[in-house]
């Protein structure tokens, strides 16, 4: 019989260890490996959690982009029965994540993959945003060049209009202040633009306006973790 796969949710903000589940914990004690996107602070989050855990009684695993080493360690401990946790660097495994080739590998495999409830940013940016949540793409980052990236945002914007589609997408935080001055610059003033910041920790803000008003005073999240939703009617 082969094992299961647990996805094991992580904090957005790391005292925020009410948005973790209480039946979480029960997954962790059923896994015997764990594969995760940083081992450090993956085990950090679980001594958060269970602080009896004898963390070098498991045995630990990065993912990386899950490169084919990776994935054949992971199938084969699937072959052995070992119950496996994958732990992404936050919020739920398998979305805007390298996890997602290790599920994919799982349901090849035909092993049990029992998704866990926990924070997500992306819909918890959705969910506040008052932006249409009955359509809605996660473009995850725009190109980095600035003519490429400007280029990226008009056809969000169209795509969004056509749609009648939210587009959600992120940045590199120390990027965050360049990317809300481009697309102050490059949106229609009627076009809805929100900004979600430091999500479930005290400092957390989530704000819509549309360009013309954002125009108006820019914020500054230098280096502070942000969704960015934009929706064209």
């Amino acid at each position: 019989m082969t094992g299961s796969v647990f996805l094991i949710p992580t904090f957005l903000y790391d005292q925020a260890i009410e948005t973790i589940p209480l039946y979480v914990l029960d997954a962790v004690k059923q896994c015997q490996v764990f594969f995760v996107e940083n081992e450090r602070t993956a085990r950090r989050h679980l001594k958060l959690l269970w602080r009896e855990m004898v963390i070098d009684d498991y045995k630990w695993f990065t993912i990386h982009k899950a490169e084919s080493e990776v994935q054949q360690a992971f199938t084969q401990l699937l072959k052995e029965g070992k119950n496996i946790g994958i732990i992404s660097e936050a919020g739920c495994p398998g979305i805007a994540d390298p996890g997602q080739v290790l599920v994919n590998a799982a349901q090849k495999a035909g092993s049990i993959v029992k998704p866990l409830v926990g924070p997500s940013s992306i819909l918890l940016a959705l969910m506040a945003s008052g932006m249409n949540g009955q359509r809605f793409q996660f473009t995850g980052y725009l190109p980095i060049d600035n003519g490429e990236r400007r280029t990226a945002l008009k056809e969000l914007e169209n795509e969004s209009a056509k749609k009648n589609c939210t587009q959600i997408f992120i940045e590199t935080p120390y990027r965050n202040n360049q990317l809300i001055k481009q697309l102050a610059e490059t949106c229609k003033p009627q076009t809805q633009l929100c900004i979600a910041v430091d999500i479930t920790a005290p400092t957390e803000t989530i704000v819509t306006k549309t360009i013309g008003e954002w125009k108006k005073q820019l914020p500054d999240i230098h280096k502070r973790l942000a969704i960015f939703l934009l929706y064209s009617s």
